[in-house]
């Protein structure tokens, strides 16, 4: 296979992307920005089915992507910095796997080249989140569907 077949996340190391092979590893799942505990002895993670107001939830992508962290200051660009211990993302981003060494699932929409493939394999937060604006107390919204 001649190496211009072989896709960029195979043959390219996170540092080597472009910003826009960078951008295109995020597979529109929502996950990331779910509400979510953390226990700091253990680092386990708790997410709930509350999503951040800016997250559009028929496309599962932030409303104003350019100003998210002027928005909530606590909103986390993903960064190599990030990556080195990528461990509170959900198991299934694309990003994690890839700084973990592993391989894009089949239903990533750069593997299957299609976004619909995110929803029909059940990774996307689409329909089954509400907004911080609607939420109560977090400590009853914890789910176990994410992974």
């Amino acid at each position: 296979m001649s190496p211009s077949a072989i896709p960029f996340w195979v043959h390219k190391s996170l540092a080597q992307m472009t910003p826009e092979e960078w951008e295109s590893l995020c597979d529109g799942c929502g996950k990331c920005c779910l509400h979510r505990f953390e226990d700091e002895e253990t680092r386990e993670i708790q997410f709930t089915n509350v999503c951040c107001r800016y997250l559009d939830q028929s496309v599962c992508r932030c409303s104003d992507y350019p100003n998210r962290s002027l928005n909530v200051p606590d909103c986390v660009s993903i960064t190599l910095e990030v990556l080195e211990d990528p461990y509170w993302l959900p198991e299934s981003c694309a990003y994690r796997l890839l700084a973990e060494g592993r391989p894009l699932p089949e239903w990533h929409p750069l593997v299957s080249g299609t976004g619909e493939t995110v929803i029909y394999s059940g990774n996307s937060v689409g329909g089954r989140v509400i907004s911080e604006l609607q939420a109560d107390n977090l400590d009853h919204h914890i789910i176990d569907w994410i992974r």
